[in-house]
This record gives C-alpha cells, sequence and structure tokens, in this order.
C-alpha cells in the first residue's frame, strides 16, 4: 500500500528505513553475543554429560566390588545412616539482557570421608570410591541442570531474534525501499513536468 506521494512522506518513509536498518544491525550484534555465549556454555555442558557418563560407570563397579565385601545390608545400612539434603538455591541471572536461572550450592555434594557419618577405617577402598563417584555424579548434574536451562534460555532467544530479522529483513525493508523508490519517481515525474510546463510558458510569452 503506498502512502501519499509527498516529500514529508518520502522523508518519513527514509528515516523509517535507516531506524529498522539501525534495529538489524543491532539485533545482529545480539544475536552475535548470543550465539558466543551458546557456544562457549556448550562446551562445559557436554563436558558434564561425558564427566556423568563415565563417573557413572566407574561408580557401578566399585559399587559391585563393595557388595562383594561389605555386603548388601551393610551397605544399605550405611546409605541410610549418611542420607542428608544438598540445599540448593535457584537464583536469577542475566546476560545480554536475557534473563536465565542458575543454581547455588550450599553444602558440597561431594564430602569428605570422616563427614560421611560412618567409620570409613572399618570399610574397604572400594566403598569410599563409590560413594565419592555418587556424591561427584551428584554434583555433576546439578552443573548440568544449571547449564540446560541456560542453552535453552540462549537458543530461544537467539531464535526469536532471528525471526524479527527475518521480518525486518523479509518484509519491512523491502516493503520501505520500494515505497522509497515509488514515491521519489512520482516527484520526479512531476517535477519535470512543471520544468516542461515553465519552460513552454516561458517560449509561450517571450
Amino acid at each position: 500500500m503506498i502512502i501519499h506521494p509527498t516529500r514529508t512522506n518520502l522523508l518519513t518513509l527514509k528515516e523509517k528505513s535507516k531506524s529498522v536498518i539501525n534495529s538489524v544491525a543491532i539485533l545482529k550484534a545480539r544475536r552475535q553475543a548470543l550465539i558466543r555465549e551458546f557456544l562457549n556454555t556448550t562446551v562445559p555442558f557436554m563436558k558434564s554429560r561425558e564427566d556423568i557418563r563415565t563417573t557413572y560407570g566407574k561408580a557401578l563397579d566399585e559399587l559391585a566390588l563393595s557388595l562383594g565385601h561389605e555386603g548388601k545390608t551393610v551397605i544399605k545400612s550405611i546409605s541410610v545412616a549418611t542420607e542428608r539434603d544438598v540445599n540448593v538455591d535457584i537464583v536469577e541471572k542475566s546476560i545480554w539482557g536475557l534473563k536465565y536461572k542458575d543454581i547455588i550450592v550450599h553444602n558440597d555434594p561431594v564430602r569428605d570421608p570422616d563427614k560421611r557419618g560412618y567409620d570409613f577405617l572399618a570399610t574397604t577402598p572400594h566403598l569410599e570410591e563409590s560413594t565419592y563417584l555418587f556424591e561427584r555424579i551428584l554434583e555433576l548434574m546439578i552443573e548440568l541442570a544449571a547449564y540446560e536451562n541456560k542453552l535453552k534460555r540462549l537458543s530461544d532467544e537467539i531464535l526469536n531474534i532471528t525471526r524479527k530479522m527475518k521480518v525486518l529483513e523479509e518484509r519491512m525493508l523491502p516493503e520501505l525501499t520500494y515505497q522509497i523508490k515509488t514515491i521519489a519517481q512520482y516527484i520526479n515525474e512531476r517535477e519535470r513536468e512543471t520544468y516542461f510546463r515553465l519552460k513552454k510558458f516561458k517560449k509561450l510569452h517571450q
């Protein structure tokens, strides 16, 4: 839809076009910054996943050896005696204006052997190692949860910015360019017609 072809409207359209171009530039810069943060977060996220996988395998092996030495009843009673809550807080953080959830752990999931609530000197090293590995898995899972939330928010925002850029670049900007070109051509043609009429008028009155 073409607006009324006047110089005022032409200037308004040009200003609007500049504003859209600036908005696209800002969105591109923001998207690029978020993509960098996404990639930077992906590295520790993938490492945490791999660490959980390898640690879990080792923990199961050590637990199996411990079961052979201590027996199921002893290990079960120790697990009940050492049961505890891991206190965490969910906090809101922001990066490049994007808010996401992070996790703050108040008590370290990995404990020293003498802080686990039983006589570790009376058990085998296999039990101590399996306990350490399972606590380490808990620590890694908390880290992983924080990374997952951050990556989800980043990916959603990157897609959102991309959609906005697509609307501006593929719909609004071409439409503004077309309107500017059409109105400019109309004004130029009108000015040429006026010029020739004046020229003809002068010749008739010479």
